[in-house]
């Protein structure tokens, strides 16, 4: 037998005549002297530290009995030969204790009446700090932290700390690269249970989080939270560059690329550079000839939504953007822009061979083909080319008088 193990009432405890602690349980009138290890497994065990006298059932005592009895080397039918000698063939570990309302079983009472406190509500523990209630003490005791700042679980690879234990296990994860939790959909992978839940919603469609303004759901709640500041109007997020408020933070995070001109995505097939993924993937349509969009008066296929859009008014014949000028309507807001340019008489193109400014872009292109000598509008009649697709429609009208 080891040395370090006597057999008080039949089952074996460890030796503790270097530390003197006790042990009672609450339906037997024993105690049992405990050594610092049999502390720190029933430590673990339990969850509990203890005192100079900690008071536990006996369902505990026989749990913790086992694990010290298997870790000395006594075999699981020693454990049990032990446990059913000293207490009457009773099984200590057994769930004796049943609740009414969902039939869940437990081994101790105590557990079965703090279970119970699920179905009554009720909430005995309140912090005296901000008036918060808990079912149970230790979770209490691990709120206060949130108001004393404590942080005891420690990262020893980085130092960061933790004010829970779970908290420093997950975060573990970071540093091992463990992921344990797996879709059985699609096999990928998470460190967190709970970034797996939310993953599994793209395979099932849910969205539990749902936006009481306008009924429109969302599988996150931090998404619904962003939402809803497209109600509130909160724009929680500002460019120190220049004042300029968003009420999402990637949204700021983009923005800051106009000061830094970083522009971190490119195309693989002309080298061209964008500040934001979405243009990228624009573009590459241009590479691709890809147009998903499809007009459904006409058939006609664009690249993006915003260009579908603008098509379809020639179809409503919808003019939202107003001249406050002359009252005249368009269509396309960079119409209303180039139109603006006659009230002002603002010229901002300008030709780097002559100076001469022109109002608009189009006019500067038309008139760099004076310097060019490039005519690309061709008669199909005659071969003759134009430099202005103005003068191609003048020229035909030739023909046409010929022919008549």
């Amino acid at each position: 037998m080891n040395p370090h193990v006597v057999r008080p009432l039949g089952f074996s405890v460890p030796d503790t005549t270097s530390c003197g602690s006790t042990l009672r349980t609450r339906r037997v009138s024993v105690s049992y002297e405990l050594c610092g290890r049999f502390k720190a497994i029933f430590s673990e065990k339990s969850g509990t530290r203890f005192s100079t006298e900690t008071r536990v059932h006996l369902g505990d005592v026989a749990e913790v009995v086992w694990a010290v009895m298997a870790s000395s080397g006594t075999g699981s039918d020693g454990v049990e030969n032990s446990l059913e000698g000293e207490f009457g063939g009773r099984d200590v570990t057994a769930k004796r204790y049943k609740c009414e309302e969902c039939s869940k079983q437990f081994s101790q009472l105590g557990n079965l009446k703090t279970h119970m406190q699920t179905h009554t509500g009720e909430k005995p523990y309140m912090c005296e700090e901000c008036s918060k209630q808990f079912t149970r003490l230790n979770h209490l005791k691990r709120h206060m932290r949130t108001h004393t700042g404590e942080k005891p679980y420690r990262c020893e690879e980085c130092s960061k700390q933790f004010s829970l234990l779970h908290h420093l296990k997950t975060h573990m994860r970071t540093h091992t690269g463990e992921k344990p939790y797996w879709c059985e959909e699609c096999s990928k992978q998470f460190s967190q249970l709970g970034d797996l839940r939310k993953h599994m919603r793209t395979h099932t469609g849910e969205k539990p989080y749902r936006c009481e303004e306008c009924n429109k759901q969302f599988t996150r709640l931090g998404n619904l939270k962003t939402h809803m500041r497209t109600h509130t109007g909160i724009k929680p997020h500002k460019c120190e560059e220049c004042s300029r408020q968003f009420s999402h933070l990637n949204h700021l995070k983009t923005h800051m690329r106009t000061h830094t001109g970083e522009k971190p995505y490119k195309c693989e097939e002309c080298s061209k550079q964008f500040n934001r993924l979405g243009e990228l993937k624009i573009h590459m349509r241009t590479h691709t000839g890809e147009k998903p969009y499809k007009c459904e008066k006409c058939s006609k296929q664009f690249t993006t939504t915003g260009t579908l859009k603008q098509h379809m008014r020639t179809h409503t014949g919808e003019k939202q953007f107003r001249c406050e000028e002359c009252g005249k309507q368009f269509s396309l807001l960079h119409h209303l822009k180039k139109h603006m340019h006659t009230h002002t008489g603002e010229k901002p193109y300008r030709c780097e061979e002559c100076s001469k400014q022109f109002s608009q872009l189009s006019s500067l292109k038309t008139h760099m083909r004076t310097h060019t000598g490039e005519k690309p509008y061709r008669c199909e009649e005659c071969c003759r080319q134009f430099s202005q697709l103005s003068s191609l429609k003048t020229h035909m009208r030739t023909h046409k008088g010929h022919r008549s």
